[in-house]
């Protein structure tokens, strides 16, 4: 099977050097039917949020097409996630622990983040779960807000096999609002087990 064509990451994107990993990381979503849709926006600071999260899996084919794309992309999970031997290789791949009993102190530790990186893409699940839940938790709009940067909502739709990339989306003033124009665009996509709506 050929490798399939992933969007390029613009020249403001961080970005990994060139691997042998990259390229097998390709291979492997060529291998399993996966592809990687849309066009990445330039800008070098954004939060990305990516739904629906209904299986572990979810992880799986999104740090493989992190990998594949060569992204430099930070992400934000559970702590309770990085257990050993787990730990250490999220670490490695960018993975932030964070105690989701403490969601304010996480969002002014991420904007300070962002306030000091030239490039930073940070990654989270708006849902905060892999069960489906009435509403989504609001650090993601909370942290780019205070950042001053643009959200970029990342979906997975199992019954095609792909994740593809919305429109940037950039946070006014009003939370509600914004949550519930986020939330709308996502109504069309269907996780492993689940969609958002």
């Amino acid at each position: 099977m050929s490798v399939p064509s992933f969007p390029v990451a613009p020249p403001r994107a961080p970005q990994l050097p060139p691997s042998t990993g990259a390229a097998l990381c390709r291979w492997l979503y060529a291998h399993c039917g996966w592809r990687v849709v849309g066009e990445f926006p330039d800008v070098p600071r954004l939060v990305a949020i990516a739904a629906p999260h209904s299986s572990n899996w979810d992880v799986i084919w999104g740090l493989l097409a992190k990998i594949g794309l060569r992204l430099d992309v930070r992400f934000i999970g559970k702590r309770e996630a990085f257990f050993w031997p787990i730990g250490p290789i999220l670490r490695g791949l960018g993975g932030m622990p964070i105690d989701r009993r403490h969601a304010q102190n996480v969002v002014v530790e991420m904007a300070a983040l962002f306030a000091a990186s030239e490039k930073l893409w940070l990654a989270l699940a708006p849902e905060g779960t892999r069960k489906r839940v009435k509403e989504w938790k609001s650090g993601f709009w909370r942290i780019a807000h205070a950042a001053n940067v643009p959200i970029l909502p990342v979906y997975f739709h199992y019954p095609e096999k792909t994740i593809g990339i919305g429109p940037l989306f950039h946070p006014g003033d009003d939370m509600d609002a914004d949550m519930a124009r986020i939330r709308e665009f996502y109504k069309p996509w269907q996780g492993k087990n689940r969609g958002t709506a």
